[in-house]
């Protein structure tokens, strides 16, 4: 059984606050690759759900979380497995009432297709919840890079996977057709005794670098310098260094008539005028 990982356990449990803050029951749900295991752990009874469909492009990702639930069932919960890609959901269209990404949707190649075709899986008024990864997440890490890098080969190659920028979330939102989009910001730092720990920590999540066209060789001397740097630029009193993760929340609904609408441009029965009138004459 994998350890369990206190940063990928504090987004699980951030995003299923979340659910937890809707009061109302989602029959149905789908949980996207990422962080399967620690959504099924900590789920708790959250959002009434009562089938659970647990998804992931690995097939070790979804035997891992499989074994997991034979060890500890997950109680009044119908939970089943699947291999399937985000990008291409093999999920009927309007069949959904929630479906969660934890640390998973930031992999895939066409990020807004795939939040479009969960649109299209889930019931009208149905839920998307979905936690990625943000455009500073490991900055420390990058920058040490990119120095290295310079000082070692005279020219830099992206050693860390690019990421949505906060600004890019609330458009993908609206792009993807959902309805009362909302988008929220949290940065977690971890410390580390190095930055090899960092290293092993991130491919224990299956964070590394997920570039097709990159240079695949880090030659050791460029190795070296990064965690010399690392140590040197960003280390702690007590000799530990740190990382921070960004950790973007988005929220979408798909549309239902019961749902709250913007009012029609021009339907204002007082102008601004008006109100300066009011509240504006004494400053």
């Amino acid at each position: 059984m994998r350890p369990k990982d206190s940063f990928v356990d504090a987004t699980a449990e951030n995003i299923l606050d979340r659910l937890e803050d809707c009061k109302r029951s989602f029959p149905s749900a789908l949980c996207l690759g990422g962080s399967l295991e620690a959504i099924r752990r900590l789920l708790n009874g959250r959002g009434g759900i009562e089938k659970l469909v647990m998804m992931d492009t690995s097939y070790d990702m979804v035997r891992l979380c499989k074994d997991a639930e034979q060890n500890e069932p997950s109680k009044k919960i119908e939970t089943s497995f699947m291999v399937g890609d985000e990008e291409f959901l093999p999920v009927k269209e309007s069949s959904l009432d929630l479906i969660i990404s934890c640390l998973g949707l930031h992999w895939t190649n066409d990020l807004p297709g795939a939040m479009i075709q969960c649109r299209m899986a889930l019931k009208p008024d149905g839920l998307f919840l979905a936690a990625i990864l943000g455009g500073e997440t490991l900055k420390e890490l990058r920058i040490a890079c990119t120095v290295a890098q310079m000082e070692r080969e005279g020219g830099i190659s992206p050693r860390v996977s690019p990421l949505a920028q906060v600004r890019d979330a609330g458009n993908l939102l609206t792009r993807a057709g959902f309805a009362l989009p909302g988008v929220d910001v949290e940065e977690y730092t971890v410390k580390y005794q190095s930055a090899l720990d960092l290293i092993e920590h991130l491919r224990a999540m299956g964070e590394t670098n997920a570039l097709l066209q990159r240079n695949r060789i880090l030659k050791r001397e460029t190795a070296l310098a990064t965690v010399a740097i690392y140590d040197s630029m960003f280390a702690a009193e007590d000799g530990t260094i740190p990382a921070t993760f960004q950790v973007i929340y988005m929220t979408g609904w798909k549309e239902h008539p019961s749902q709250q609408k913007a009012k029609r441009r021009g339907s204002a029965t007082i102008s601004f005028q008006d109100i300066q009138k009011q509240f504006g004459s004494d400053s």
